[in-house]
């Protein structure tokens, strides 16, 4: 599915504020409520929406501490991959996993409440899987966190 100009509206609307009430929501994009809930369940069943969520501050919920962990290993195998992403899913400070090119292998990205609470979260990694490398940068501000899709 490709969305067009009013699925658009939609989908940036519901970035903005996904608590939008559907007559709200029909309302900004210029719908009746029965077009806009068409469209908005067009969009679910496309699996261009997957869900909704609130977003919470870390530092007002006491985690103040950002750091990105670039990670590189000497293991490339199905099932070292499928093991270390049950160990990194199970962390729940991670709150963001990617496999990378270049010259790391995988990024995570970690909340804290400080660097106390950052090194059990880094022992319990270390501690689980074998990796090569393993490089942290502490984040010092959040100049653009979890910005909308430019849709």
């Amino acid at each position: 599915m490709t969305p067009d100009a009013i699925d658009r509206k939609i989908l940036n609307a519901l970035q903005e504020d996904g608590s939008l009430s559907q007559r709200d929501l029909a309302e900004i994009v210029g719908l009746s409520q029965n077009a806009c809930a068409r469209r908005l369940n067009a969009l679910r069943e496309a699996g261009l929406i997957l869900g909704s969520r609130v977003r919470i501050d870390a530092a007002r919920a006491g985690l103040g501490l950002t750091v990105f962990v670039m990670i590189r290993t000497r293991h490339h195998s199905r099932d070292w991959l499928a093991e270390f992403r049950r160990i990194v899913l199970a962390i729940p400070n991670v709150i963001d996993f990617y496999r990378i090119a270049g010259d790391y292998d995988y990024m995570l990205k970690v909340v804290a409440e400080d660097m106390n609470a950052y090194d059990r979260v880094y022992q319990r990694l270390i501690e689980k899987v074998d990796l090569d490398a393993v490089t942290s940068v502490i984040t010092m501000e959040a100049i653009a966190d979890q910005r909308n899709l430019p849709v």
